[in-house]
């Protein structure tokens, strides 16, 4: 198996920037139990290997929720760290009857919204031409797009959930980001007619999920006459968001 190319570089030094989990752990460490809602194959697969290469001294355990309670570990501490980009109810409900029975187990919050899911975003938008890759927007002020729209999945809960990622994004690119649903609504041809009428003609649309299903964000789109970015995927920002999940844990 190819790792997926490495977008980000990991940082290095202390303050804000130190490495969310320590060079070298103890034998007795948590496992890291990396839970997906689906098939463990693709893009899961693809960030458990970027975080097992970041971060080899972590042992790391990739799952479905319905292969969650097997794959525990029985005489150790663990942190199962969801790989969701908001907290879903419904899974997060699963997961936890799946580790009821476990006392060493802790569960973390899903991975977003976090401005590094933002920069994850924006680097997506920038490898379609629809962004700049740079934040310095003083001397000139041209954009691609004139607004963004930031694609869920998960219906209204999920729309909700993204706000906060929507309003990060917006401050990394200086322009309105409206979040919008791929599979419901409020839906992504509500939110281009709002933006429309306040005079952006211009759109894209920002999936901020792991993958979509089948064809949906191309018709999305094509509804719109907008362009998009790829999804998330298994871009490096969330493998290190998986880290900085597990290194919180340790910290507590």
């Amino acid at each position: 198996m190819s790792l997926p190319v490495r977008e980000r570089s990991p940082r290095r030094g202390g303050g804000r920037h130190r490495r969310p989990v320590p060079t070298s752990l103890p034998p007795d460490a948590p496992v890291l139990v990396l839970v997906c809602p689906g098939g463990v194959d693709g893009v899961a697969e693809d960030i458990a290997a970027v975080v097992r290469v970041d971060n080899p001294q972590i042992e790391l355990r990739l799952c479905t929720v319905t292969d969650l309670t097997g794959s525990l570990p029985e005489e150790r501490d663990c942190v199962v760290v969801p790989l969701l980009v908001w907290d879903d109810p419904e899974i997060l409900a699963e997961i936890g009857k799946a580790v009821a029975g476990h006392e060493g187990a802790v569960v973390t919050d899903a991975l977003g919204p976090h401005p590094l899911m933002a920069e994850a975003l924006h680097i997506r938008l920038a490898e379609r031409g629809l962004a700049r890759a740079d934040r310095v927007r003083l001397l000139n002020v041209n954009s691609p797009v004139d607004a963004v729209i930031l694609a869920t999945l998960g219906g209204e809960q999920a729309v909700i959930s993204a706000q906060p990622t929507a309003v990060l994004l917006a401050a990394r690119l200086t322009l309105p980001v409206v979040a919008a649903s791929l599979d419901s609504e409020p839906g992504v041809k509500v939110a281009a007619e709002r933006l429309r009428a306040a005079g952006a003609e211009r759109l894209a649309i920002a999936p901020c999920v792991l993958e979509t299903p089948d064809d949906l964000l191309e018709q999305a789109a094509e509804s719109i006459k907008a362009g998009h970015a790829a999804p998330l995927g298994a871009h490096g920002a969330m493998a290190e968001l998986v880290a900085r999940a597990y290194g919180s844990q340790l910290a507590t």
